[in-house]
């Protein structure tokens, strides 16, 4: 009896341990999705029309899922301090708008992934959009996977849609749903405005999610993400070699110039197999570290 009262002592205090902790992290959450933001933010120096009965709501949304997504914004924040400064001056040679770097952000949360429909690198272009702007893509070399090429490719789409739309917010909607679904749509619904556009609920929260994702990237501590620099990864020095023949065994190449196979297709992850075939004789700029 004794035995029994005990364990139903232990089962009561767990189970008081239990929803203690449950209280806690539902009202942690509470607070944080009550967290204060800005009620008027831009895209590219384009207002947010907050007036728009909608608009308001769905910024609500993602700044709400993105303060709560903890894993995934924490990597983005780390991730930024590293893949940032490689964008940003491409971008800006270009005449693209600096906000369109938190775009890369929600595509590949500044990874080289791929996606269900085979999209690839931070950037996240399908094989025949690569191959369009220049990029090449085989199963050999993947420069949707290199991501200065590959940013510059994305610089060429967002410019070309610019002069289409005039609008870098609809530029920004159709780097999701294509330049054509834009103008079906624009055309379809007699409007001008992407606050205006009914869309498919993927691209009509991707502007959104932009927005949010710039918002806390840019003030994380006053959403609680408190990461100090040196917790965030950081661009390693590097220097690089010209290579214009073919390579027929990537494993030897690298411990001939002091590395293993793996730092080298760390620092080149455009190269996709184990050798380089380059019968062509075409000039590759492989990267090393600055050390070797």
């Amino acid at each position: 009896m004794k035995k029994i009262v005990a364990i139903a002592s232990v089962v009561a205090l767990s189970s008081l341990f239990i929803f203690a902790t449950a209280t806690r992290i539902k009202e942690k959450q509470i607070d944080t999705s009550h967290t204060i933001y800005p009620k008027q933010m831009d895209f590219a120096n384009e207002n947010v029309p907050m007036h728009i009965v909608d608009v308001e709501e769905r910024l609500d949304r993602e700044m709400i899922v993105n303060m709560n997504y903890h894993s995934n914004t924490i990597l983005v924040i780390k991730r930024a301090n590293k893949v940032f400064p490689i964008i940003e001056p491409i971008l800006a040679k270009n005449g693209v708008p600096d906000d369109f770097k938190y775009l890369a952000v929600i595509e590949s949360s500044l990874a080289n992934v791929t996606s269900p429909a085979g999209a690839k690198g931070i950037w996240q272009f399908m094989p025949a959009t690569a191959k369009e702007k220049g990029l090449e893509v085989n199963s050999n070399v993947d420069e949707r996977y290199h991501l200065e090429k590959a940013t510059q490719a994305a610089c060429e789409y967002l410019l070309e849609a610019k002069q289409q739309f005039g609008s870098w917010t609809l530029v920004a909607a159709s780097y999701n749903v294509g330049m054509n679904g834009i103008s079906r749509r624009l055309e379809e619904q007699q409007v001008s405005n992407y606050y205006d556009l009914l869309l498919p609920e993927e691209t009509s929260r991707y502007v959104f999610r932009i927005l949010a994702l710039k918002e806390i990237m840019k003030n994380p501590s006053k959403y609680n993400f408190n990461i100090s620099d040196d917790m965030k990864y950081s661009l390693p020095e590097t220097t690089s070699i010209t290579v214009a023949t073919e390579i027929p065994d990537l494993v030897a190449f690298a411990k001939e110039k002091g590395i293993n196979y793996k730092t080298l297709k760390y620092y080149n992850p455009w190269l996709r197999e184990d050798k380089l075939n380059n019968k062509s004789g075409k000039q590759y700029q492989i990267v090393l570290p600055a050390n070797q």
